[in-house]
């Protein structure tokens, strides 16, 4: 199932309004206001790189709604897709381990819109370890379990059953059941040819699980993507559920 929103927080301007990114509606008022004035609200485009392989990170980005994909860059100049990040977490995360270059390219694969903040801003509140710093290392770890389960998943499960988690993971980050996805980008993410993508989406549109056309998805049959995903769909969905449930009791008991 798709995650329900999180409740109300204090909005940029200290108003009380829905947020996306889950990070940032898990923090209280507090210290929500302090760090809203460092958060630029930015549209998220269509292939835009937010970060480059070997390059300082100058910000962070707290997707609200998009997907950004993580990828590996070959000394060939081949990538590989190798996690995504959406409104659970933040792109940038190096800068969380206290490496202020990114060995990763980090670019828009479904286009929405995100918060900016500063990485100076960002390493500051990493070291007064309160509530944002507890959220970014339950989250470091739980990306961390995304990557292993990826690594599993595209040794183990065939192209449709990938697709399908996919889409799905994709689904859940936006908003409403339509999005943006070429053939291309698609395969350039799966790590496979696009006449795969193409026979693949052919088939889950003629099960009416989705309709495709002009470069955009629509979802029609969640739980027939469900059903004909691999398991890893429900396994990173259910640890970062788990994870992001238990948050609130987890920093009032301190751990």
């Amino acid at each position: 199932m798709r995650s329900t929103p999180s409740p109300p927080k204090a909005s940029l301007d200290g108003s009380f309004q829905a947020r996306h990114n889950r990070i940032l509606s898990a923090l209280p008022s507090e210290e929500f206001r302090r760090i809203a004035p460092h958060l630029t609200e930015t549209p998220l485009t269509f292939k835009q790189t937010l970060f480059k392989a070997d390059q300082p990170i100058t910000r962070v980005c707290f997707p609200d709604v998009g997907v950004c994909s993580v990828m590996s860059v070959m000394l060939s100049g081949a990538t590989a897709e190798v996690g995504t990040v959406g409104n659970e977490g933040m792109a940038g995360l190096a800068l969380f381990y206290g490496d202020v270059i990114e060995p990763s390219e980090s670019i828009v694969q479904v286009p929405g819109v995100g918060r900016m903040m500063p990485s100076d801003v960002f390493q500051a509140e990493m070291t007064r370890k309160q509530t944002l710093y507890m959220l970014m290392r339950h989250y470091a770890h739980a990306f961390l379990v995304q990557l292993m389960q990826s690594a599993a998943c595209n040794a183990l499960h065939n192209v449709e059953e990938r697709t399908c988690k996919w889409l799905l993971m994709t689904h859940d980050r936006v908003i409403g059941d339509e999005f943006k996805l070429t053939q291309e980008f698609l395969g350039l993410m799966l790590g496979v040819r696009r006449s795969s993508v193409t026979l693949v989406a052919h088939q889950l549109q003629r099960a009416g699980m989705i309709d495709y056309r002009l470069g955009k998805v629509t979802v029609l049959d969640r739980k027939g993507l469900e059903d004909t995903s691999c398991e890893c769909y429900a396994a990173i969905r259910a640890y970062f559920d788990r994870l992001l449930e238990r948050l609130s009791p987890s920093l009032e008991a301190g751990l």
